[in-house]
């Protein structure tokens, strides 16, 4: 009993202040926690409802420890487990406040972690964030830049265009102390116009598009299988992913550089894998790009491969349409659609 006693004392110990007042609010009727909530800022309410969804199920005996350590007499709703959970803070919030600034709160706390705007940054992965700085100007990056982690910020820049990452590196360095006015109206935006957005949803990507990449990653006799199959079910969407898929043979849309870029960074085991199962017009535009000596290599591993497995085959060609595709998203290469008017599709 004694053991479990400092067992108990040790976990209450090990609880911060904030998740010490996260289930002290959630012991509460909802009447006084709506009576709390309405006296904190609005800081204050997203931390404490972040902590509230993340406390899981509380034991009866932590709360009632918790209790006496508030110098507060065991209410009858602390006889029993609690459970903190998102929904659980949603309603309570509900309760307590009007329903504008509960969707103002809701929106920040399903967001990505951190208390500040550019602790949420932080967690926002680079891919994602770079998608959209890309679109805004060099200066208003070059701030973002510099208010996220070091760590963040070099990769947020490895993911965006070289051009306009180096436009932005620029900034950065001829960069002097930023206006305050300055830094809030970036962080309204921000606010605004990308963080509303994810945490929304609006960042997730077409389902279609999703399936394609998955499809794309398919062997050749199960992708074909699904495919068969999709077209029975829902014909519209089985040419929509046709359509978004980009497979081995796609990579004749590009032109000599991007050919020669792609063979400078692929993996060459890999490509060699790729073009051994490749067509005609695939190892004739990569040949034609290469050296006489690295193109001699090159076909010397393809015919020591001997026979080779097409699921072999097909994973490798799907690394170098990976490799491809990371290029293009850099802005190293361009791949176009093949249409008339040459559109880019990455």
């Amino acid at each position: 009993m004694a053991k479990e006693k400092q067992k108990k004392e040790s976990e209450l110990r090990d609880l911060t202040g904030v998740q010490k007042a996260a289930i002290f609010m959630l012991s509460l009727d909802q009447e006084h926690s709506g009576m709390l909530f309405q006296l904190m800022e609005d800081d204050e309410i997203r931390e404490m409802s972040q902590t509230m969804a993340s406390l899981g199920t509380i034991s009866a005996r932590i709360i009632e420890m918790l209790f006496i350590e508030f110098a507060e007499s065991v209410s009858g709703g602390a006889g029993e487990s609690i459970t903190g959970s998102q929904l659980t803070a949603e309603r309570l919030l509900y309760g307590a406040l009007p329903e504008d600034r509960v969707a103002g709160i809701l929106e920040d706390i399903r967001g990505p972690a951190g208390r500040t705007m550019w602790e949420k940054l932080g967690n926002v992965n680079e891919t994602v964030l770079a998608n959209y700085l890309k679109n805004e100007y060099p200066q208003t990056v070059a701030v973002v830049m510099s208010k996220i982690s070091p760590d963040h910020a070099s990769k947020v820049l490895g993911v965006l265009p070289e051009k306009f990452s180096m436009e932005v590196i620029m900034r950065m360095l001829r960069m002097d102390s930023v206006k305050k006015e300055v830094i809030d109206h970036i962080e309204k935006v921000l606010r605004v116009e990308f963080m509303s957005n994810l945490a929304k949803g609006s960042g997730k990507r077409d389902s279609h598009e999703m399936m394609a990449d998955i499809f794309n990653n398919l062997d050749r006799t199960t992708e074909a299988r699904f495919m068969t199959g999709l077209e029975e079910q829902s014909g519209e969407s089985a040419e929509k992913i046709k359509a978004l898929m980009f497979t081995f043979d796609d990579l004749s849309r590009l032109d000599n550089n991007a050919v020669q870029t792609l063979l400078r960074t692929a993996d060459k085991e890999q490509m060699a894998m790729a073009l051994k199962g490749g067509s005609e017009e695939i190892k004739t535009l990569f040949f034609t790009n290469m050296s006489e000596r690295a193109g001699k290599m090159m076909k010397e591993d393809m015919e020591s491969m001997g026979a080779v497995r097409l699921k072999d085959v097909d994973e490798a060609q799907a690394g170098v349409v990976q490799a491809a595709k990371t290029l293009a998203d850099a802005g190293e290469i361009v791949i176009s659609s093949g249409g008339e008017e040459d559109e880019l599709v990455y």
